[in-house]
């Protein structure tokens, strides 16, 4: 039978595989010049067929709009993404991704594998498959959070 001190144990380790994470992450990250936040954003644009809206971005991601703004600021800054007009809407602006930031994206997709393979290095590949469906269920049965 599970205790309420084993279920601690679990979030514990669930939090400090998480920042293991992160820190992994932002290591790799780092010399390609972008944080996590930017990793993100970009691509969440990409995933788009259309330019997206900042709203729709801040959306997506679950923050507040000026939390958009910051991150969009910094990725334009960089090359990697440029705000455009909305054809049907002067007051409007969309988020496009450039070829900087489609270059990026293919940089860091390889950083997050190599971040990701550090992490699942100690585990069999049934190990891989059985945490897979275990993280899904985890992410699947979270209730929508709405700010």
């Amino acid at each position: 039978m599970d205790s309420p001190d084993s279920d601690g144990l679990l979030a514990e380790q669930l939090l400090r595989l998480t920042r293991r994470l992160h820190r992994i992450q932002s290591r790799q990250l780092e010399p390609i010049g972008i944080t996590p936040a930017q990793f993100r954003l970009l691509r969440t644009v990409a995933q788009y067929d259309a330019a997206p809206r900042m709203a729709d971005l801040a959306q997506r991601l679950d923050v507040v709009p000026r939390a958009v703004t910051t991150v969009v600021d910094a990725l334009e800054a960089s090359g990697r993404v440029r705000r455009a007009p909305d054809p049907d809407s002067r007051r409007v602006v969309r988020i496009e991704i450039t070829d900087e930031g489609r270059a990026t994206l293919r940089s860091l997709r390889s950083a997050r594998r190599a971040a990701a393979e550090e992490i699942l290095a100690p585990l069999t590949a049934d190990q891989r498959e059985v945490l897979g469906g275990l993280l899904s269920a985890l992410v699947d049965g979270m209730p929508e959070r709405h700010c």
